[in-house]
């Protein structure tokens, strides 16, 4: 029985990283985000703005519960779920974590060239301002991070080599 629970910060590749992961080793793959809002038929940026921030981390949290009783999966977290409860703990003693580690510049340039009107904490956020909010969240959240079991980074090949060994 295999699972595998991939952090980082959002933009940092989970979602590709976690499929591509999955089809390798024949494993299921579900990402976090899509399960609730599948489950609450709901955007994570509908959640948020009904339930706040701390609404969605609770139900983020019973989700994490949920999916983690499942078996030979790969599992992508929201960027935020292992900073939140014992989210980062309860990972690890449920399987294998694996962060992905980008540099805020990197990130900065994914996030700003992908869907980020969609993600809830980058609304409004442009340019400076946005890597700016990168540096800043990364280094309260990167302590869970590194609590991981591996930590995989680099260019996106190098990380992809990393991530399907």
């Amino acid at each position: 029985m295999q699972r595998i629970f991939l952090v980082g910060f959002m933009g940092s590749g989970k979602t590709a990283m976690g499929k591509l992961l999955a089809r390798r080793h024949g494993l299921s793959f579900i990402d976090l985000d899509s399960y609730i809002e599948s489950k609450f038929r709901k955007t994570i940026a509908q959640i948020f703005t009904e339930a706040g921030e701390t609404g969605f981390r609770k139900i983020e949290k019973n989700c994490l519960h949920e999916v983690a009783e499942f078996e030979d999966v790969v599992i992508a977290t929201g960027g935020g779920a292992p900073c939140f409860y014992d989210n980062m703990d309860f990972m690890n003693q449920c399987g294998e974590t694996i962060y992905i580690r980008l540099t805020p510049g990197h990130l900065a340039e994914r996030l700003s060239s992908s869907r980020a009107g969609v993600r809830p904490l980058l609304k409004d956020k442009t340019g400076d301002e946005l890597e700016q909010y990168i540096t800043e969240t990364l280094q309260k959240r990167e302590p869970y991070y590194l609590r991981a079991n591996r930590i995989i980074e680099g260019t996106d090949e190098q990380i992809e080599r990393q991530i399907t060994n």
